[in-house]
This record gives C-alpha cells, sequence and structure tokens, in this order.
C-alpha cells in the first residue's frame, strides 16, 4: 500500500488536476530506468486538456478506451471535456489497459476520484481496468476472423484517446509476432497501439494519439501506414517546434505529434487535415492553424505513403516547390544502399593503422571521415579503424572503390541539419576495394560511374537548407533511411549537373555559398526571405 499526503485531491479539484499531481509523485518515486523499460511518459496536463479539446461528440452515450492509461490523466481530461460540452450526455463507460503493477496503486486512488467526481453529476459512470497486456488482450485484431468479432457491442469504442509506451521490441516479443502484419525490422510498440485502437473503434469512432513523428516516413513504418489508413481518416495533426518541450518532465529523443482521426472511409474529394503547431506545451493554447487537402500532405497511391507534416509558410512552399519535380535517383539510375560493415560482426578485421606487407588492408569509411562536403581519410580517432582486411572473409562485405556519395544514416540531436553529405572521388589505381561502415549510407551509378559534377550537385542539394527543410517535413528522428531518399524528388539531372558546374567554378564549398547557389538556382530566395 502506498502512503503519501500528497494522494489526497484538494477541494473541488479536476480530476485531471489530481491525476497530474499524482502522476508527479509517482514518477519521483520510480527509477528513470523503469520508466524507461515500460515506456512510460507521463502526459503532461496541458496536453491531455488539449488533445481532449480535439474531441466532439452529442451522442447520449459513449463508450471509452485509454489503453496503457498510466495514472488516467487523458481519461479524466477527456471526461471533463465530454461533461463541460456535450449536454446529451446520460452515460459514460470507460476502459482502462495499465498492466504495470507499480503504478497501479497510484492510478487506483486518480479512479477513486474520478468516481466521486462523476458521482456529482447526472450521468451514468461505469468504470473498467484491465490490468493485461494492451496488444495480446485484444490480439484477435489481426486474426482473418476479426471483422466477425467486432460486431461485439463490448468490444467496440466511440472514443480511444492514448499515449502509448515508446519503445522498440524484438521482432520474436510476442506482441510482435500478434501483429507481423504490420511490422518489419525492429517495431515500436506504439504503432501497434494505435493499430489496435484502430481496430476497436465503431464506424465514425474517433482516436486521439500522442506519438513520436517516426511513423509518418520509413521502411519500418510502411505496412503500419498502409494498414492504419485503411481504418482511419487522420483529420488533425499537431505539432511541436521543440523535440524537448512537449515531456518537459523527461527526456525524449523523438519529436511527438498529436494526432486525431476518425473511423471512416476515406473520400478524398471531401477530406482535409488541420495542421496546428506550437513551440511546446505552455503555448500549446495560441497555436496556428493551416487546412490542407488530404492529398496535399499523403499521396495515397505511392508505394511509401509518406505523411508530410508541413509547421510553416515555409515549408509549405518548399514541399510545393519539392512536388514540381518528377525526378528521383530511381530515374537517373542512381542507386542508394547502406554500407555492409557492422564493425562488432568484423572487429577480428579492423585495424587502425596501415600493416605493412603482413597483410593486405583496405580504407574504411565511417561517419568520423564524412562532413557537409567533405570527406577526410585516414584521420586518427580513438576506437575508428581506418582499414579493413581483404581477404575472403571479408570479400563480400567490401565495394568496388569507385565514386560514391556518402551520407551519414544518423545525424546527432545536436546537428544543425539532418542530411549530411560527402563527395568520394575514387582513385581506383590505388585501391581496388573499399569498406563503408554501416553507419553510412552510399550513393552510387549501379551500372556505371557517377560523374564529378553529379556528385558535387547531389551533394550540394542534400547539404542545403533547403533540402533539410523538406526532410523534416516528413522525418521526425534521427535517422536517414535509403528508402525515404529512393522516395524524394529530384530537380532534372541536367540542374543537378549545371550545379555541380558551378560548385567547380566557385571553389567554395561553404555551407554558405551552398544555400545561396541553391536558393538562386530555384528562385527561392523569397520563400526565405521573412523566415
Amino acid at each position: 500500500m502506498i502512503q503519501h499526503d500528497d494522494l489526497i485531491p484538494s477541494q473541488n479539484a479536476l480530476p485531471s488536476s489530481f491525476a497530474d499531481k499524482v502522476g508527479q509523485i509517482y514518477s519521483k518515486s520510480v527509477s528513470s530506468i523503469h520508466k524507461k523499460k515500460n515506456g512510460q511518459f507521463l502526459t503532461p496536463v496541458e496536453i491531455a486538456r488539449f488533445m481532449s479539446t480535439l474531441v466532439f461528440s452529442n451522442e447520449e452515450k459513449l463508450k471509452l478506451l485509454d489503453p496503457g492509461c498510466g495514472v488516467a490523466i487523458l481519461s479524466c481530461s477527456l471526461i471533463e471535456t465530454i461533461v463541460h460540452t456535450n449536454k446529451n450526455i446520460n452515460s459514460i463507460d470507460l476502459v482502462l489497459y495499465e498492466p504495470d503493477q507499480n503504478i497501479v496503486p497510484y492510478l487506483a486512488k486518480v479512479l477513486d476520484y474520478l468516481k466521486k467526481w462523476m458521482s456529482e453529476k447526472d450521468i451514468k459512470f461505469k468504470l473498467t481496468l484491465i490490468e493485461e497486456d494492451f496488444v495480446l488482450d485484444n490480439s484477435i485484431c489481426f486474426e482473418k476472423s476479426a471483422p466477425l468479432f467486432f460486431k461485439l457491442e463490448d468490444k467496440v469504442f466511440d472514443i480511444v484517446i492514448s499515449n502509448p509506451p515508446y519503445f522498440k521490441i524484438p521482432k520474436e516479443d510476442k506482441r510482435a509476432v500478434v501483429a507481423k502484419s504490420i511490422v518489419w525490422g525492429q517495431p515500436n510498440i506504439y504503432s501497434i497501439f494505435m493499430m489496435v485502437a484502430s481496430k476497436l473503434l465503431k464506424e465514425n469512432g474517433q482516436l486521439i494519439f500522442i506519438t513520436p513523428r517516426s511513423f509518418a516516413s520509413g521502411n519500418y513504418f510502411r505496412a503500419f501506414r498502409e494498414a492504419f489508413f485503411q481504418e482511419i481518416e487522420i483529420q488533425h495533426i499537431h505539432l511541436f517546434g521543440s523535440r524537448t518541450e512537449a515531456f518537459d518532465k523527461d527526456s525524449i529523443l523523438q519529436e511527438t505529434l498529436i494526432l486525431k482521426g476518425k473511423k471512416k472511409a476515406l473520400d478524398m474529394r471531401l477530406a482535409e487535415i488541420v495542421v496546428t503547431h506550437s513551440s511546446g506545451i505552455y503555448d500549446i493554447g495560441q497555436y496556428s492553424e493551416k487546412r490542407y487537402r488530404t492529398n496535399e500532405l499523403i499521396n495515397y497511391n505511392s508505394t511509401e505513403k509518406i505523411i508530410h507534416l508541413p509547421a510553416n509558410e515555409v515549408d509549405d512552399n518548399i514541399i510545393k516547390l519539392f512536388k514540381t519535380w518528377t525526378g528521383n535517383l530511381r530515374e537517373y539510375n542512381i542507386k542508394i544502399s547502406t554500407g555492409p560493415v557492422v564493425s562488432f560482426r568484423a572487429t577480428r578485421y579492423l585495424f587502425t593503422e596501415y600493416q605493412n606487407g603482413t597483410i593486405f588492408l583496405v580504407p574504411l569509411f565511417q561517419l568520423v571521415n564524412t562532413s557537409k562536403m567533405n570527406f577526410e581519410w585516414p584521420v586518427s580517432k580513438r576506437n575508428k579503424p581506418q582499414y579493413i582486411q581483404l581477404c575472403d572473409d571479408t570479400r563480400s562485405i567490401l565495394l568496388t572503390n569507385k565514386n560514391y556519395i556518402f551520407l551519414r544514416r544518423f545525424s546527432s540531436k545536436d546537428d544543425k541539419s539532418r542530411l549530411i553529405a560527402a563527395p568520394y572521388f575514387a582513385e581506383p589505381s590505388k585501391w581496388e576495394y573499399i569498406g563503408v561502415e554501416n553507419h553510412l549510407n552510399y550513393i552510387y551509378r549501379l551500372n556505371g560511374e557517377l560523374k564529378n559534377n553529379e556528385i558535387l550537385g547531389l551533394c550540394a542539394l542534400l547539404n542545403s537548407n533547403l533540402f533539410d527543410i523538406y526532410f523534416r517535413t516528413f522525418n521526425g528522428n534521427i535517422n536517414v533511411s535509403a528508402t525515404e531518399l529512393r522516395e524524394m524528388p529530384l530537380p532534372p539531372l541536367a540542374d543537378i549537373q549545371q550545379i555541380g558546374n558551378q560548385i567547380v567554378l566557385n571553389e567554395d564549398f561553404s555551407q554558405e555559398k551552398i544555400d545561396e547557389l541553391i536558393n538562386s538556382y530555384f528562385s527561392v530566395e523569397h520563400i526565405f526571405a521573412n523566415e
């Protein structure tokens, strides 16, 4: 039993205020390791109340679901909003999931107060807490017989509101196995929560989630996007300008968003998405707003179904510019792949210094060798080998030495740019093979050679502020995947070559000069004029 004098609501306190206070007490009682293991990032009360305002209902009876509820701050905020705005409401049925036994006693205090608060309203209130894993308890969602199951009234909800757990799970995890139809690689649990919730909604039911932005793009979430969009029409997305301010009490490495959608068939003639934006929590009530046709932000006819999320007028105009370009790497016979050398698997073949005459070594290129418009090898840095042995065991993971662009697969959270590309001009007479570590992507022409002006032109584009802003409209984390680059629109190849020629003439590879050249070439200076 927990004992704490502060676990008593103040007089006339709203349930959400009490839940917020209990959540802060709970957070101090458990380690950061425990919270990270369980993907627990408790929702600030300001965000909970904002999410609740996205709900509209005038129904007399509502069935609500809060999967992974924590201390139920979202449920409390939602019910307060419904009671205040829906004059027809006479019955609320709330179902919550919370499997973490450490938080359940704190949750019980909140739910006791919520029941007391609701007893003073002229509204029938039923509350059910399920202390089981949400995904496994609803695993039938992913079975072929699921449509029959969802006709059962006790498992269909009007509104789902959630701040799901965020953490990656291994492919052999029971939840990943259950949801194998929508996962690829190492899945993040939050997307499985979103999928299950979408299945549990009634027709025209509403779904409100706060999650990382990572599902908006990338190969890992492609199957999820395909399945999710068959269930849910996105109606509203709220973006935060700061990575850290959405959850000010916790360390969040991914950018977050709030998504509101409706369970219905998408009508492209009528569908639109409202995009709102605030810097963080404390200005969330003074957000900016813009409306878009759904097909302006999501190309449902594409393979990837990437979601573009413009936060302002600059983003908006840049997306429009990119939509005018019809080229891409594939069209120009240019490939992008991930470096095949995985250091920890090849440790015995890696060397810091050249071994004269004893074994045959070739260069190994890593993140440390690349920066914007600059490639440097060798470099002397601890634990960053610069050579790899050429032998029968390594030949399959080495590349032919020819012209490449090296693009970092990960950016540091301190990097100003997500896209960091370095030109590499080969000297085949010196090395027949090279090694490329798997923290780098490499761009190349499959049957042939990238020309020098193509390398410089494409590098300049990728390193430009213009491309960085476009990339950020659909990528909300530090990863740069080859899949995303394959889909990225590019200007005509002749323009890329001409930009490369201009860089050679300028003999200036600085970021300032690159941005000046790219902005001038595409006549987009006006886009940044009021930035």
